[in-house]
């Protein structure tokens, strides 16, 4: 039976490209992009969303294989379409602008917060829950939501290892640090990181805050009053706490490690600045770097962070003893499930966002609470950063002559502030939405938290984001 499953899951994709010539009859660039294409990007969200539920051995055991037979199942009719030429520079733009420079900022995050660890008498009770969400949400801000993340992900963990009922606590964990904490700063997301480069000033996001505030107030509430219902049932079953001694205690080992994740910080910081300095651009105004392929370049800018945060997570395990990361549970399983996934993920949604550039502009969204759910509907299953590219890029284009001057056309602060909140915030609907959702799933799978599937998951969004949402669009975006 396993064998069958196997056979089908890999042949299923190539099933796709058995009508190739009948789609390449009238297929070329000039008459845009068949919708058809995101085929293997739907099949490949699905397999993530159901395979975990009727084979959860077998999915984790030929994950690449089924990744990769749904690479093919694009690639191919990509490039008897478009031409060889046309698919490889696509993939290679992929891979090397996006993916490269997004896994290894994951990787890098990934293995400094390893070597942090907090101990002390502090148990995961609804209050202190509701400071760590709150602490994280606003160090999102400063560190980045994938930061902030790794950062807190395992204290968050230990503290509530004593506890049955624990997953709600990591799916409020991501529905606010890993995502809405974002918003303040272009340091916070990658869309707003975009917007900066584009010259949104870098402070004008935390004219946003009230936003933050009221979203973290109403989800606050709603986590507490969930908190404490299962807190009361693991208490009434004889469950405590593991205190070895009364008192408050509470010690931070590998603190140095602050150093390093800063340096991360920094990179990223530095990726978006210098390719808007002159030292770094050619005679022309393009970027400077090592030409790969046809208009793909590996940015000098892109090689420097790169080169920064890799010395910053070599430094990371260097410095610190193994003990460190003993306690903390680190494992290598949830970075390597995470590189294999969105590799796939990055690869086969290129169709679905040369589609949305072909049809942004034209859809004639031009009120804040078109952008803000046009732009977080995609930005929930698609890289919200070029997302939040494609509807800034339309409302500049739309010739308003009041509000925020970028290099992209006048954008009306109301309508910026409702792209940037929508590409943030509502990146938390899925656990593909934002980088460090799913990366946040997998750690806490490991640690023995048995978080919800897929679908699960976007019934809790859909049951405490959606209404809240709702409210944002009524007081801030109508």
């Amino acid at each position: 039976m396993k064998k069958i499953i196997t056979l089908l899951c890999v042949l299923c994709p190539a099933f796709l490209l058995c009508p190739i010539n009948a789609w390449a009859a009238d297929g070329s660039a000039e008459a845009g992009v068949p919708v058809w294409l995101c085929i293997p990007f739907a099949g490949l969200l699905l397999c993530i969303a159901v395979m975990p539920l009727l084979k959860g051995e077998w999915w984790d055991a030929h994950k690449p294989l089924v990744v990769a037979g749904w690479v093919l199942a694009m690639v191919i009719p990509f490039s008897v379409i478009y031409g060889v030429g046309e698919m490889a520079e696509t993939v290679l733009d992929c891979a090397v602008n996006d993916y490269v420079t997004f896994i290894i900022l994951l990787f890098g995050l990934f293995c400094v917060s390893g070597n942090i660890t907090m101990e002390g008498d502090f148990a995961g009770s609804p209050r202190v829950n509701v400071g760590l969400l709150a602490l994280g949400t606003f160090l999102a801000s400063c560190i980045g939501t994938t930061g902030a993340s790794m950062l807190m992900v395992r204290p968050v963990l230990k503290m509530n290892s004593w506890r049955r009922r624990k997953a709600h606590i990591m799916i409020f964990f991501i529905f606010m640090v890993s995502n809405m904490g974002g918003i303040l700063t272009p340091i916070g997301d990658p869309p707003l990181l975009m917007g900066f480069m584009r010259g949104v000033p870098f402070f004008w996001s935390l004219h946003l805050l009230p936003v933050l505030l009221f979203n973290m107030v109403v989800l606050l509430f709603a986590f507490y009053q969930v908190d404490r219902r299962m807190y009361r049932k693991d208490i009434a079953e004889g469950r405590k706490p593991d205190i070895s001694r009364p008192g408050t205690r509470f010690r931070i080992d590998g603190l140095h490690n602050i150093l390093f994740l800063l340096m991360i910080v920094a990179a990223v910081i530095l990726s978006g600045v210098l390719p808007g300095l002159k030292a770094f651009q050619d005679s022309a105004g393009n970027v400077l770097g090592i030409h790969i392929f046809r208009d793909v370049t590996f940015s000098l800018p892109s090689i420097i962070e790169i080169v920064m945060i890799l010395a910053a997570a070599a430094l990371s395990f260097k410095t610190t003893p193994k003990d460190i990361r003993t306690r903390n549970h680190f494992t290598w399983g949830s970075i390597q499930e995470v590189a294999v996934l969105f590799i796939g993920i990055f690869i086969t949604m290129q169709p679905a966002l040369m589609l949305l550039r072909q049809v942004g502009p034209g859809l004639g969204l031009d009120q804040p609470y078109q952008l803000f759910w046009a732009t977080g509907a995609l930005s929930s299953f698609l890289d919200n950063t070029p997302t939040y590219l494609v509807f800034l890029t339309t409302a500049g284009a739309i010739g308003f002559t009041g509000g925020i001057s970028t290099s992209l056309g006048t954008v009306p602060v109301h309508l910026l502030s409702a792209i940037s909140c929508g590409a943030v915030f509502m990146g938390a609907n899925t656990y593909i939405g934002n980088a460090p959702n799913f990366m946040v799933k997998s750690i806490s799978d490991e640690n023995g938290v048995p978080m919800p599937s897929f679908f699960g998951y976007m019934l809790w969004s859909l049951g405490f984001l959606i209404p809240l949402f709702l409210l944002d669009t009524l007081i801030f975006f109508l």
